[in-house]
This record gives C-alpha cells, sequence and structure tokens, in this order.
C-alpha cells in the first residue's frame, strides 16, 4: 500500500551572504584551534571548534571546489539552529590542501593529492585531535571525500551528511567538455558553473557576485586549479545497492543526500541514492534551493541535521524546531515502514523511534550513559499515522521535499 508523504513548510530565512565578509567570518562562540598537521600526502590546514565532549563524535566537514571551510560552512553554523547543535558536538573543518585563507602557492611540478589521497589523510588528522569517531559533513569535492573515508574506515563515520554528493568519475565527454571549457572561459567562471545552477546564476546576482569575488581574490589561482584538476580526475566509488546474501561496496552509516531542486547536482545526487542502502539512506531535496544549499537555505539544512543527529541517539532531548511545530499542527508523525517501536536513553528520557529490519545494536558511549542503538535510516519521514505501513513488503529509500 503506498503513502503519501506531506511537504513541511518551513518560514524562509535570508542567507548570510548580504555582505561579502558574512561567508568568512564565524561567529566567535567557541574555543578556536587552528594548525597545519603533517599526513600520509603532505600538509593540510585544520580549525577545531569547540572540545571532544566525551566519545561523542566530532562534526567533520569538508567542502567544495572553489571554497574553504569559511566560505563553504560559515553561513550554516553561524546560524542560531546549528548553534544549538554544535553545543553537542565539537565541529573539525578541514580545508583542502592549498585552499585555506592565505595560502601560499605550490611549486612547479607540485603532484597534487588524488581524491583518494585526500581521503587517507583524514585519519591522521582525527588521530591529532583525539577523535575517534565522526559525523561527516560535505559538498561536491568534499562529500566525494567523505564518503572514500567512510568506505575505507567505516569504523570511524558514525554518519554522513553529503550535499550535491556524484559517485562517478568523470566520462570522457565531460573531461572534453572541461578541457574545452577551460580554453575559452576563465577559472572562476567554470567553477562558479559547478557550484551553482544556471537559474540561480542567472537570478540571484548578489550570491554570484559574493562567491565569485571570493574565488577571484581569496583563493590561490594556481592551488585552485590543482584542486579542481584532482576532483575531475576522481575514480567511480564504485557503491552498489545491497542485495540480500551478496558481498558489495557500500556505505555502512546513515546517510543524508541533500540536494537543491536548481542544483546542478540533482541528477549525480539521484544517481548515488539508487546505489545505497535504503535502510540507511535519506534523499531531501530542497526546493527554492540551488548548488549550496547550506547557504541559501541554513534554517532548513540545520533543520535536517537536527533530525539526522537525534535518529543516531544524540540530543533526544533538543526543544521543538520549526518542522517539528509544522508537522504536529499537519497531523503528521514521525513513523517508518514497520512502524513505531519504543527507545529508552539512559538519563536522557525516553522518545520513538522508527527501527528498519536490521533490529537494535547496543552501543555505549562514555559520558552518554548507555543507549540502545538501531542502525536506521535515520530519515525525516512525513506519512500519515497507518497500520497498514507495516505491511510494506521491500524497503525503498526515504525522498523528503522541503
Amino acid at each position: 500500500m503506498s503513502t503519501e508523504l506531506q511537504d513541511a513548510h518551513l518560514t524562509e530565512v535570508k542567507p548570510l551572504v548580504e555582505k561579502d565578509e558574512a561567508i568568512t567570518r564565524l561567529l566567535p562562540d567557541f574555543d578556536v584551534q587552528e594548525q597545519d598537521i603533517e599526513t600520509l600526502h603532505g600538509s593540510v590546514h585544520v580549525t577545531m571548534y569547540g572540545t571532544p565532549k566525551g566519545n561523542r563524535p566530532a562534526i567533520l566537514t569538508y567542502h567544495d571546489i572553489g571554497l574553504n571551510h569559511k566560505t563553504c560552512f560559515n553561513p550554516l553554523f553561524n546560524f542560531e539552529d546549528m548553534q544549538e547543535i554544535t553545543q553537542h558536538f565539537a565541529v573539525c573543518h578541514v580545508d583542502a590542501p592549498g585552499q585555506q585563507d592565505g595560502a601560499a602557492s605550490f611549486p612547479a611540478g607540485y603532484m597534487y593529492p588524488s581524491m583518494d589521497q585526500l581521503a587517507e589523510m583524514l585519519p591522521g588528522i582525527l588521530k591529532q585531535f583525539g577523535l575517534k569517531s565522526v559525523i561527516g559533513m560535505g559538498t561536491g569535492a568534499g562529500a566525494y571525500i567523505l564518503t572514500r573515508f567512510a568506505l575505507n574506515n567505516p569504523e570511524m563515520v558514525e554518519g554522513l551528511v553529503l550535499i550535491n554528493i556524484n559517485p562517478c568519475a568523470e566520462g570522457w565527454m565531460d573531461w572534453a567538455a572541461t578541457k574545452i571549457s577551460g580554453w575559452a572561459h576563465a577559472l572562476p567562471d567554470m567553477v562558479i558553473s559547478h557550484l551553482f545552477g544556471k537559474e540561480e546564476i542567472h537570478n540571484n546576482h548578489d550570491l554570484i557576485h559574493t562567491y565569485r569575488q571570493h574565488i577571484i581574490n581569496d583563493m590561490n589561482q594556481i592551488n585552485l586549479h590543482l584542486f579542481v584538476n584532482s576532483y575531475n580526475s576522481r575514480r567511480d566509488l564504485e557503491i552498489e545497492r545491497p542485495i540480500p546474501g551478496a558481498n558489495v561496496v557500500t556505505l555502512q552509516c546513515p546517510s543524508l543526500l541533500v540536494v537543491g531542486d536548481s542544483s546542478p547536482a540533482v541528477d549525480a545526487v539521484v544517481e548515488c541514492n539508487s546505489k545505497l542502502d535504503p535502510t540507511k539512506t535519506t534523499l531531501l531535496k530542497m526546493a527554492d534551493c540551488g548548488g549550496l544549499p547550506q547557504v541559501s537555505q541554513p534554517a532548513k539544512l540545520a533543520e535536517a541535521f537536527k533530525y539526522f543527529v537525534q535518529g543516531m541517539g544524540y540530543m533526544p532531548s533538543a526543544s521543538m524546531t520549526r518542522l517539528m511545530r509544522s508537522r504536529t499542527a499537519s497531523g503528521s508523525s514521525v513513523t517508518s515502514l514497520e512502524g513505531q517501536r519504543s527507545r529508552s536513553h539512559t538519563g536522557e528520557g525516553t522518545r520513538s523511534r522508527s527501527h528498519t529490519s536490521e533490529g537494535d545494536r547496543n552501543r555505549s558511549h562514555t559520558g552518554d550513559g548507555s543507549r540502545n542503538r538501531a542502525h536506521t535510516d535515520t530519515r525525516v519521514e512525513l506519512t500519515p499515522n497507518s497500520a497498514s505501513n507495516a505491511e510494506q513488503p521491500t524497503p525503498k529509500s526515504m525522498e523528503v521535499s522541503c
């Protein structure tokens, strides 16, 4: 029996990019550590906000080409709802080699790390800061790097939020088009067309101007060109949707795939969703949103992220938020294809949570008490209450529009 999704309507919030400096300024609410860390494949600039809390994971971010951690994630982490989340987690921002503010040019002949090598740098970074596990949040190239990291080190990754993820290698036609466009257009134009959709480029002049000026004036053009080439030379992630009895490569952690409805990455994100475990994956398509949801719709993304971490067993007592109020008013509820089951949290009260057919697994967190955790799709589901939902024969990945 089919179920009908109900859209949640949230109040639009203006992006924090009305002034050029807004995308690079972070509100000074946390202790900050900045380090250049030597890894297997060279030095990388890392910024840590806050202090790791017990055995909780940290939030690990990785940006897209043409950006660094400030221009990619500050508009989101400055948003008040996101700051409520970061009170519970340390945040580790990684800048790809040579992409941080004021980076010196790499010498002629320097071999920039491949996407795989950039992923191999991350375990050393976590070790440097004493982090045992993370919840990853990446955009574009950063989403690819974090996915590769999670495939190589599943024990280190508890969850992934992947914005504009493209799991496929660039085809030869795309490669040829990139080379030809590179002859005719400047590097900033190529990066802008990667980050933003055509509709956004034509209609949101202030946003595009802000990021174009950042790319031209703040990014080291030599280093940026090397990073772009590394991303365009990526190999296919070779992930496959799990089949009972088959041994396939796929993500083991809950994953939230995010894309704006006018993003140039829509097709790639949908394809990635088709290759992941449907019981652990949510596809969130954001209306009225382009290539950078964390910039143009920080309220919606912060809301979705809060539900994501709550579904993993963290922050169960967080305040009711806009999406929850909207959902309560509409009479809908959080359910799954197999119905609701009760879940208890030591010292943190009791709340209801959806479970998949994988069942409960017990996992303890130092400093947080014991929690019975299940590996579910940690999805934001807006479906009517119905006992017949449990009769659905096969799991399907959840697609949510907001």
